[in-house]
């Protein structure tokens, strides 16, 4: 693709802009060795370096693990292999059509914008028409100097709007209802490809001005288990649920062989030393205690308050699909107040469906309906005194914002106490505890309480702090 820009050169040649583009996928969470890098080069060594798209589908197969990491790796590939240098001359073969007064004429462009999308087979057009609007739209003026904006190339012309048009171009004589389907599925899938196009390009002209790395710490979405729980979308959510199930297994996995190891059981040091007599003193066999297998009661208290939705719910699908590795499992929500909702969470159920009878079923919201740690403990610790036992395992989940109440810590203390573990995983960055309304700082000197922002801190934590 030829481009009015000139290319830049890398320090080091295409080695060494392979290894700035296996670092960039390192830093956004897609663990790439040595061996894989090697195996990438020999890649380049043996493709058409100018058949762009060949050398993305190579290098994936060289350096990606699972699929999961496709979304990620596209995002970098566009910005270290860009389609082009500067503004693409062949975009000029789109023509935008301008009014007498010299502005784009919008319903003009929106309606050629239709038919190009109803077209099928058109991809090339697309990419052209969206570097046009980012070239001729998208521009503006930041603190730094001219730079591109996709919100600026696609406000006016809002192809999410152009729905009905792009469905008139695409009908035929007696489609049917279930063609009409399909042909309204294609539109959306056409549109959102072409928004997603548009984004592309104009990473691809900024990075252009200010470096790929910069765009690439902000522009590319990290991998699902790298997202911060309390920033992220609800794409990224989405992507969280999906992949519950793989961090289930890794879980569970860690947690069988720590069982198998844990079967020799600890060592008795007192018939170990006894034992030693007959050696001189030299404890040259050792004694070990016979194990007591037996899995660990789970007690699970967790805030489901907007404000900690997405931690707590993606917890919750963690604990569900760990359900086996337990002897019992009890959960318990709050806002204000506390209940038991283990009977909403069975193999069968979803996630969203189990959600909902919560807050239209269980007793979680008491007196105001704001987040209050105390209530919900004390409510808690009275409503089931049982639920805590000396084989429980407590965990508790919540950013700890009491919204300026009682905390209670007498309360948890006593519940620390009875419990054979107790932890707090909290969502919220360390530095935030205790800051406003937190009182992570005080309730951390009775729990043991542990940062938890993202899936990958969270397995991490969690597969550290389950018992066996």
């Amino acid at each position: 693709m030829m481009a009015t820009g000139d290319q830049p050169l890398a320090p080091h040649g295409l080695p060494g802009h392979l290894v700035g583009f296996v670092e960039a996928l390192r830093a956004r969470g897609i663990p790439v060795g040595p061996s894989e890098t090697v195996d990438a080069g020999r890649v380049l060594s043996v493709l058409d370096l100018m058949d762009r798209e060949t050398v993305r589908e190579g290098l994936a197969c060289a350096l990606l693990r699972r699929t999961t990491h496709r979304g990620t790796y596209d995002g970098l590939f566009d910005l270290w292999f860009p389609v082009a240098f500067g503004e693409r001359s062949a975009a000029a073969e789109i023509e935008i059509p301008y009014r007498e007064d010299g502005r784009v004429d919008i319903p003009e462009l929106r309606r050629m914008l239709a038919e190009m999308l109803a077209e099928e087979g058109s991809g090339e057009q697309q990419a052209l028409m969206a570097a046009q609007l980012v070239e001729q739209l998208g521009q503006y003026q930041s603190a730094r100097g001219a730079s591109f904006s996709s919100y600026q190339a696609l406000k006016d012309v809002q192809p999410q709007t152009l729905l009905a048009q792009i469905l008139a171009a695409m009908a035929t004589p007696g489609m049917s209802d279930f063609e009409t389907e399909i042909a309204r599925r294609a539109a959306r899938t056409r549109i959102e490809k072409f928004r997603r196009t548009v984004e592309a390009e104009t990473r691809r002209r900024v990075a252009e001005r200010i470096g790929k790395e910069r765009v690439a710490s902000y522009g590319v979405p990290r991998q699902a288990e790298e997202v911060d729980f309390l920033r992220a979308s609800q794409t990224e959510l989405a992507e969280l649920k999906r992949s519950t199930q793989r961090l289930a297994r890794i879980l569970a996995s860690r947690l069988a062989v720590r069982r198998r190891h844990a079967k020799r059981g600890e060592i008795d040091l007192r018939k170990t030393l006894r034992k030693s007599m007959s050696t001189g003193g030299v404890p040259i066999d050792l004694v070990n205690r016979k194990p007591r297998p037996g899995r660990p009661e789970l007690v699970l208290l967790c805030d489901v308050s907007g404000s900690v939705a997405g931690f707590s719910n993606f917890t919750l699908l963690l604990v569900s699909a760990l359900r086996e590795q337990f002897s019992k499992v009890r959960i318990f929500a709050f806002v204000d107040h506390t209940d038991e909702v283990t009977r909403f969470f069975d193999p069968h159920t979803q996630l969203d469906e189990a959600m909902q009878r919560i807050f239209a079923e269980a007793d979680i919201v008491g007196f105001n309906g704001h987040s209050d740690y105390g209530s919900a403990l004390t409510s808690f610790a009275e409503e089931f005194p049982d639920a805590v036992t000396s084989r429980s395992s407590l965990l508790i989940l919540g950013d700890a914002r009491t919204n300026y109440r009682d905390p209670e810590l007498a309360t948890l203390g006593e519940l620390v106490e009875t419990a054979k573990h107790a932890h707090w995983l909290n969502p919220e960055p360390r530095t935030n505890w205790g800051s406003g309304d937190s009182a992570a700082d005080r309730y951390q000197r009775v729990i043991e309480m542990h940062e938890c922002r993202s899936a990958a801190q969270l397995t991490a934590v969690v597969s550290r702090l389950l018992p066996v």
